[in-house]
């Protein structure tokens, strides 16, 4: 680890237990700051401790409620600008409207973009990130952007799982590339499954390319959010003869009806990691298992800090 003795770690109120748990791999306090609410719903933040002259990095998923944690974020970087810090790093374990990257039809905005530039705008001299939904967001910024990857904590975990007959699966055919990645880590070769999205948030699964029958199949995703697509896949999967299905994913934004639709479905196990917080009810899920990433991150803040190669956490 390096010198600490310039770096300060802060944190708003989306997932304050990552930051917490980041900060003890550092082994150092987390940042202290005041946040509230006013009644209209303005909010107020104050950094309660000298930043003048410190490496300062702010942890902030941008998950449900997005707008205001987007909202918290800009504000506690403004208020470190403000403050004098010599660098600022906005540490996005979850990047909020990642999926809104192009302009795919008539009058619409290009809305990850437009999230890139308010950061930048509001202070931030680099970004850290993990499992960007389109690795090209990295591009929306004119400043260093350090992408990192949540494959090293799912391997891990399905190895110890010595799943018989593994064979990874892709939801779609733009997650490709995502789940050849991780098939080459467990050394399971790769199916994948052809859906039409008809509308945001449904979609039809058409059909499976590649042999299942008998096998173990781990769908790999960079999030579930409604978990229809999920749900959809593993009734296409157990349909063509699959044993029995698990899935893989690095963001658990389980919106809407997710929670009991993962439950009430034929899905072995989900293991998501805490980029973003369980919900109570999702905690309660028997089939829901939540990997931390909070190494990783520690890793990662303190390579940027001592301005050493942070390559090797690509992998």
């Amino acid at each position: 680890m390096s010198d600490k003795s310039r770096l300060r770690v802060f944190t708003g109120s989306a997932n304050p237990q990552l930051t917490s748990a980041i900060c003890d791999f550092l082994q150092i306090p987390v940042g202290r700051i005041t946040l509230r609410k006013f009644s209209d719903g303005e909010i107020h933040l104050q950094i309660t401790e000298n930043v003048r002259g410190m490496d300062v990095f702010v942890v902030q998923p941008t998950c449900t409620p997005v707008d205001r944690h987007l909202m918290e974020l800009l504000l506690m970087m403004d208020a470190m600008r403000r403050a004098s810090a010599k660098r600022i790093t906005a540490v996005l374990p979850y990047y909020g409207y990642s999926r809104q990257d192009r302009k795919d039809r008539p009058r619409v905005p290009i809305s990850s973009k437009l999230v890139a530039s308010l950061l930048v705008a509001a202070g931030a001299d680099r970004v850290l990130t993990l499992d960007l939904h389109a690795a090209q967001i990295q591009g929306f910024f004119d400043i260093p952007v350090d992408h990192l990857y949540g494959r090293p904590v799912l391997v891990e975990y399905i190895k110890k799982l010595r799943l018989p007959r593994l064979k990874v699966i892709s939801p779609d055919a733009g997650g490709v590339e995502r789940a050849r990645a991780l098939a080459k880590r467990v050394s399971a070769p790769l199916a994948i499954i052809d859906k039409r999205r008809e509308e945001a948030n449904v979609s039809e699964v058409m059909h499976v390319i590649g042999d299942v029958d008998g096998h173990t199949c781990v769908i790999v995703d960079d999030l579930v959010d409604t978990a229809g697509t999920l749900v959809h896949s593993v009734d296409a999967l157990l349909g063509r003869g699959a044993a029995s299905v698990y899935a893989a994913c690095t963001h658990a934004v389980l919106s809407g009806p997710a929670v009991d639709r993962i439950n009430e479905s034929r899905l072995k196990e989900l293991v998501v990691t805490d980029s973003i917080p369980l919900s109570d009810k999702a905690k309660a899920s028997a089939k829901i298992r939540q990997l931390s990433v909070a190494g990783l991150f520690a890793r990662g803040i303190d390579s940027i800090h001592s301005e050493s190669s942070i390559s090797m956490l690509f992998e």
